[in-house]
């Protein structure tokens, strides 16, 4: 009996260390304000899905620490989950120096390891009246790449809300668009006035010297996202010279290539009867 008792203990105790911390709003609140990397499944009792979340955050959680020195823990039931997605649990969000990041991807392993570890700091870029035509060349087009802004004010509580998806985009994009905010009824007020920006959240895309609103109501990290890339291919169909151009540029590099090849062969040979005419030459003296 007595062995019977110390396994079930035994036993408990690997379970309890198996599963993630399980912390309450409070805690969670005074974490993201203390720490630099906090990682957070929010979650609620008898869910299958939010079971098979924790179970892959487990898994991970020695990798997280030891990559990140990241905090892993749980919160069931939370009022908080709304601030970081309209979505029901589980959520994973990953607060960088208090900044959340919403994860969007599939349930993988190595694709949440991968979305965490990559993105370290935060992605969008707070950008004002003094800062915003430098950074940006909206007015030029010239070399800083294209750029979408979201335009907010720090009492639209859709604009809150808005924060971890908007990580989320950047993210998502960040390897062809830049992404950032600009807070329209401060510092950012002169710019906001001069797109002619009137209600929050309002979101723009900033290319090559145009810009292109976002006029859905739907703010989901898909669709912001897939607007920000399909305007590169409608800016590329408004101006068809640019794939001309470098399909132009494609050819003279082919026809380059072919004629570097052909140089390359016609050579040696040359130089091959060149050595056979001297040795006839020698031959015949």
């Amino acid at each position: 009996m007595k062995l019977v008792f110390v396994l079930t203990v035994l036993l408990q105790i690997l379970l309890v260390h198996s599963n993630l911390e399980v912390i309450q709003d409070e805690e969670l609140m005074n974490l993201i304000r203390t720490e630099k990397y906090v990682i957070v499944l929010f979650s609620r009792k008898y869910c299958e899905s939010c079971d098979n979340y924790e179970n892959e955050l487990t898994s991970l959680r020695e990798d997280l620490v030891e990559t990140l020195n990241a905090w892993v823990v749980k919160v069931e039931d939370s009022q908080m989950t709304r601030l970081y997605s309209p979505e029901k649990e589980p959520q994973l969000v990953f607060f960088r120096h208090g900044i959340p990041l919403l994860y969007n991807g599939p349930l993988n392993d190595e694709l949440i390891l991968h979305t965490l570890t990559t993105n370290k700091e935060p992605v969008s870029k707070e950008l004002t009246d003094n800062t915003f035509e430098h950074l940006t060349q909206a007015a030029t087009g010239a070399t800083t790449g294209d750029w979408f802004v979201l335009f907010y004010t720090p009492d639209c509580v859709d604009c809150t809300r808005l924060q971890a998806r908007w990580e989320a985009v950047g993210a998502k994009i960040k390897s062809r668009v830049n992404i950032a905010r600009v807070n329209k009824a401060g510092n950012g007020a002169v710019t906001a006035r001069r797109f002619d920006v009137t209600g929050v959240p309002s979101f723009i895309l900033f290319r090559q010297g145009k810009m292109y609103r976002y006029n859905l109501q739907k703010f989901d990290i898909n669709s912001l996202s897939d607007f920000a890339q399909t305007m590169v291919v409608m800016y590329m169909k408004e101006n068809p010279w640019l794939w001309q151009l470098g399909f132009g540029t494609f050819l003279l590099g082919l026809i380059a290539s072919l004629i570097t090849k052909f140089t390359r062969k016609t050579v040696p040979e040359k130089k091959k009867s060149d050595k056979k005419d001297k040795k006839e030459k020698s031959k015949n003296k």
